[in-house]
């Protein structure tokens, strides 16, 4: 059976987690690949999501960010917004968090119309989770006790879409800080404490 390459994509590791496991998949597997299917086109799939939406100029504050429109309808901004992320892991698994940041500060409560946010309005109850990758916690500790070579390819996949994901976000914003383990971090912080991470996590 041939090897995984190191950039194999999300369906083939689903094919070869079935062919060594002779089509046995368990459900927290399942329910992690599920999760990144959804990430994986979140910028390509119909529903709207938090990542998405901040993405969209118009909602920004472009008086702030010093904007010009192009021939072309698109705009150019001077000034690139100010946000900072987070890495969070909890019991629902992993989530990436977005913050504006105004004068050095993480914001925190809700901005509408504010000449000093980089955003028209922020809703932090729908705009500050980005996204949610489903079970992540449970499955890297499961990865460190037992994965098998296709689950720790699937961790590996979920860490390079999630800098991916913020790799694009760097071309629109300036990101301040990162702040919180990547998820190749977690795992190794997973290793160090021999996976006892559950309800320890930073």
């Amino acid at each position: 059976m041939d090897p995984l390459s190191s950039n194999a994509s999300l369906k083939e590791i689903n094919a070869y987690k079935k062919k060594i496991n002779w089509g046995d998949v368990s459900a927290l597997y399942h329910m992690l690949s599920s999760s990144l299917g959804d990430i994986d086109g979140i910028l390509t799939h119909g529903f709207d999501s938090a990542y998405k939406q901040i993405l969209n100029p118009n909602i920004l504050n472009l008086s702030l960010l010093g904007s010009t429109r192009a021939v072309d309808g698109t705009i150019q901004v001077k000034n690139k917004p100010q946000i900072s992320l987070r890495h969070e892991f909890n019991d629902m698994g992993y989530e990436l968090h977005c913050y504006p940041v105004i004068d050095g500060v993480n914001v925190t409560q809700c901005m509408i119309n504010k000449p000093n946010c980089p955003f028209t309005a922020w809703y932090p109850e729908k705009m500050q989770m980005l996204f949610r990758v489903n079970s992540l916690v449970a499955f890297a500790v499961h990865c460190f006790q037992s994965g098998d070579e296709a689950d720790i390819a699937l961790l590996k996949f979920a860490h390079y879409k999630v800098e991916e994901l913020i790799t694009i976000l760097n071309e629109s914003f300036h990101i301040v800080v990162v702040k919180g383990y990547s998820i190749a971090e977690f795992y190794q912080e997973i290793s160090k404490r021999n996976g006892n991470i559950i309800n320890q996590e930073s």
